[in-house]
């Protein structure tokens, strides 16, 4: 190269004349050829290991996410069956674990709310007479004023409506003329009685009515036609009275809708295990796994892999090969907890085997660990104590509660989780954001001495927190993306300082070709004069 500008160099100044432009050229590039290769070199490498680690963090919280998906979907939760659907539905609480359930219910009546109908006037239009109602729910009372403003049966019904008892009023119009109907949650506790405050009894007066005194012989004013009753039902013999029918504290773990009353029928209610979709769900765990796994070994190989030595990686690797010993369940029964023992093994090369013989002893004989750890699962050993977090958002553990009560009308729900006291939140509590228990909330159902919450986070759990720990602020994988992003911006301000330092040297080599250029112009006209002169001076010499 060097030998290939002086040349060029000489030609042009044989010439005469210097092409600046190309010169220039030549010599900047073949100045700053071999930095710049190695900035672009070190630029490209560190580009390599930018995307890959990137392909490495998206490939684990994939992995995560996935079985999330897989488990948030059901299927490999035990599901709850019902022998007969028309008279009661069930469903799984988040978390529960119902592998031994078994129940028999009998309905004998459905619950239902108080429904009045009062007597037919011309339109919702038409005046229902000013005055003052008061409604009545339990222990809370509303006032319900009608006046100029809202005199009309259309008026009335918004006023009930917007009393915050949680009564609904609306106009039907049949045959007769429109009827005021007013309707009452379901719940025996929850029948409501309407007063005249003030007003006229030809007007108002005419929308009052009071359960206790209400005869269907001798109707006046509302006519009852649907009384407030409690849903009764026997579950194993026992007699349950409930205000609704949609329910999840008679049996742990399970959602329980009524749909028809029907006493003396028995229903049962049993448990439906996916156990080939549980041994498949582990057997595709394992060829996902290691489907990851090869791809981490090219970005790792001694040789060739563009992350070999990353610390960031390394410790990813680490964890990742924890995975068959971790304990995945708290389950105190002597169970399996490790997916090792359930007979997935890791091999020397970190990829994992399973042994599906082991496996399907383990399903045949304690079928409930296997699904517990595939399962991410909360649940309470009292009734009463009732989670309503999500399952997710409380660190594995058990966690002890005691002095829960439940709230009522004039004191919010307290307890105390692991000897620290929970918070009000909603109709129930939450733990302490500085506890251990951070995100758990549930609400009690009643007074509850002592009782164990014990969070399970499962498989997705443990691949979710190695995910969370390696890329939080202080993680590893953090870490190791900040050193490549300070690498690629310490790359970027070198090459802005080579370009700065060429443009320098372009500029320095323009004006010393400029000069060059000048004085062999100037040498070029001084040699035409000499050599004119010559020529005059040999004329005139041979003219003599």
């Amino acid at each position: 190269m060097v030998s290939s500008v002086g040349s060029t160099i000489t030609q042009a100044l044989g010439a005469g004349s210097i092409d600046t432009a190309s010169l220039v050229d030549q010599l900047a590039n073949a100045n700053s050829a071999n930095q710049t290769a190695a900035l672009n070199a070190k630029d490209t490498a560190n580009a390599a290991k930018i995307s890959d680690l990137a392909s490495a963090i998206s490939t684990i919280g994939t992995f995560s996410t996935s079985l999330q998906t897989l488990t948030a979907g059901g299927t490999l939760f035990t599901q709850p069956t019902t022998s007969n659907s028309s008279i009661l539905q069930v469903s799984a609480l988040p978390g529960a674990r119902l592998g031994e359930l078994s129940s028999t219910i009998k309905v004998g009546q459905l619950a239902t709310g108080q429904t009045l109908s009062s007597p037919a006037l011309a339109s919702s239009a038409t005046s229902v007479g000013q005055g003052t109602l008061l409604l009545t729910v339990g222990t809370k009372t509303a006032t319900i004023t009608i006046d100029s403003t809202n005199d009309s049966m259309a008026g009335l019904a918004l006023a009930i409506k917007n009393s915050g008892l949680g009564v609904s009023a609306s106009t039907v119009t049949d045959n007769a003329g429109t009827r005021l109907v007013v309707k009452g949650a379901t719940g025996t506790a929850n029948a409501f009685s309407l007063s005249m405050s003030s007003g006229d009894a030809t007007g108002i007066g005419r929308f009052t009515f009071d359960p206790t005194t209400y005869d269907p012989n001798n109707i006046t004013g509302f006519e009852r036609t649907q009384q407030a009753q409690n849903a009764e039902l026997t579950v194993d013999g026992v007699a349950i009275s409930k205000a609704s029918n949609s329910f999840s504290d008679v049996i742990q773990g399970v959602k329980i809708d009524l749909q028809s009353a029907a006493p003396g029928t028995s229903v049962t209610i049993g448990a439906n295990r996916p156990t080939a979709g549980i041994s498949q769900a582990v057997s595709d765990f394992v060829s996902a796994y290691n489907e990851m796994k090869t791809t981490l070994n090219k970005m790792t190989d001694p040789k060739t892999g563009s992350l070999r030595g990353d610390n960031g990686i390394r410790e990813l690797v680490r964890r990742l090969s924890q995975l068959t010993s971790t304990a995945l369940t708290y389950a105190t029964d002597g169970g399996p907890t490790t997916l090792a023992e359930i007979g997935v093994s890791t091999n020397q090369d970190g990829s994992l085997s399973l042994d599906t013989a082991r496996l399907s002893t383990v399903m045949s004989s304690n079928p409930d660990a296997v699904e517990a750890m595939l399962n991410p699962a909360q649940r309470s050993d009292n009734a009463l104590i009732q989670i309503t977090s999500a399952v997710g958002k409380t660190k594995g553990g058990i966690y002890t509660v005691t002095n829960a009560t439940a709230a009522n009308s004039t004191t919010p729900a307290r307890a105390d989780i692991d000897g620290s006291p929970a918070l009000p939140y909603n109709d129930g509590v939450i733990a302490s954001f500085f506890s251990a228990a951070n995100g758990l909330t549930f609400t009690p159902l009643g007074t509850v001495a002592s009782a164990t919450i014990t969070v399970d986070l499962g498989l997705q759990g443990a691949l979710a927190a190695i995910k969370d720990t390696l890329t939080s602020s202080s993680g590893a994988l953090t870490a190791s993306q900040s050193a490549l992003d300070a690498e690629k911006t310490s790359i970027a301000a070198a090459k802005d300082k080579l370009a700065a330092r060429d443009t320098t040297y372009r500029a320095q080599l323009t004006t010393q070709f400029a000069a060059m250029q000048k004085a062999l112009l100037a040498y070029s006209s001084t040699q035409s004069y000499l050599t004119q002169q010559v020529k005059v001076w040999t004329n005139s010499t041979s003219g003599n």
